[in-house]
């Protein structure tokens, strides 16, 4: 994949609607923001108005929102994860750590965005795990180096599309 290519998320309709409706809430809310700024501007001197400064900067978190949003939204897939004998974004995965195999853990290895539609703890496929159990297959072991900077042996159980 080259630099320019921006991988894409698959993202069921349900979670596409809820990411369009909040993006859509937010550009809604754009005249009252604006709104407050200029009331708050009005109060006097800038320098010591709280309000002004409180003002602008929930419209930058807004405004970093939005621009989130119609990027995340216009680099997604709407649809069913296509099928495949190896990980992919948009899988449920079933591992287990080290050579314990009593010690498992099942997730979704997708975007957090998908996270509120979802029950499943959710990994990004760019984390560490992620990066390391993309195109594995089930019982094939993979080593990641955690954020900690320890080594860490997964074996992946099982996987399955994320259902949604």
């Amino acid at each position: 994949m080259s630099s320019s290519e921006t991988p894409k998320t698959w993202l069921s309709q349900d979670a596409h609607d809820r990411l369009q409706a909040e993006l859509d809430e937010l550009i809604a809310n754009r005249p009252a923001i604006a709104a407050e700024i200029n009331a708050r501007r009005e109060e006097g001197d800038l320098r010591e108005n709280g309000g002004y400064h409180a003002a602008r900067e929930e419209q930058s978190r807004q405004e970093g929102r939005i621009l989130y949003l119609k990027e995340f939204l216009r680099n997604s897939e709407i649809g069913e994860v296509q099928k495949s004998d190896t990980v992919t974004p948009g899988s449920v995965v079933t591992i287990y750590f080290d050579d314990d195999q009593a010690d498992t853990e099942t997730f979704l290895l997708g975007s957090r965005e998908i996270s509120s539609t979802t029950t499943h703890t959710v990994y990004s496929p760019e984390s560490a795990l992620g990066k390391a159990i993309l195109g594995a297959r089930p019982g094939q072991t993979v080593t990641y180096t955690a954020p900690s900077g320890a080594d860490i042996k997964v074996t992946v159980v099982e996987f399955g599309p994320f259902e949604g």
